[in-house]
């Protein structure tokens, strides 16, 4: 069984005049990303390797959750193709994992990461919000193998802030 954990990054500021590759996280998108993360903590996931874009604002996300989950940065990777916004390379990526590998969390972009949890899950998000956390569970042992799994969990921002 494999499982894959989706993380979109978290919200990224406009303002300055940088690449898209650079834009950096507003303070929301920080505060936002560590109240994912600490909720992550508390669920004691396991986790055989992490990989993020190489967007500054994926890999600050990623860094942050990193953190609080106390996570070895020895079984942590920046991989250029979860820079895509489209799902294709995406897929491919996930497809190529080596199968040792039994639950991966990758940090990325929507429209990507919306879409995956769509085409590989099995209940309908209308969007993965920025610092947005799915779980998909494949019964496959094989990731080339992994077509449409279940939507095991999700953790947005929203659902984590007092009303």
């Amino acid at each position: 069984m494999k499982n894959l954990f989706i993380m979109r990054h978290g919200k990224s500021s406009w303002e300055l005049n940088v690449s898209d590759q650079d834009r950096p996280l507003l303070q929301k998108g920080m505060v936002d990303a560590q109240m994912v993360s600490a909720e992550l903590a508390g669920k004691n996931l396991k986790i055989d390797k992490v990989f993020s874009s190489p967007a500054n604002r994926a890999l600050h996300t990623c860094m942050i959750c990193l953190r609080t989950l106390n996570y070895p940065l020895i079984d942590f990777s920046v991989a250029s193709d979860l820079y895509d916004f489209s799902g294709e390379k995406v897929i491919d990526f996930i497809k190529n994992f080596d199968d040792s590998l039994e639950s991966v969390l990758i940090f990325g972009h929507n429209h990507t990461f919306t879409y995956l949890a769509n085409a590989m899950g099995n209940r309908h998000i209308d969007n993965v919000p920025t610092s947005g956390f799915v779980q998909l569970q494949f019964k496959e042992t094989k990731w080339a193998s992994i077509s449409k799994g279940s939507t095991i969990q999700t953790i947005f921002p929203k659902q984590l802030k007092a009303w």
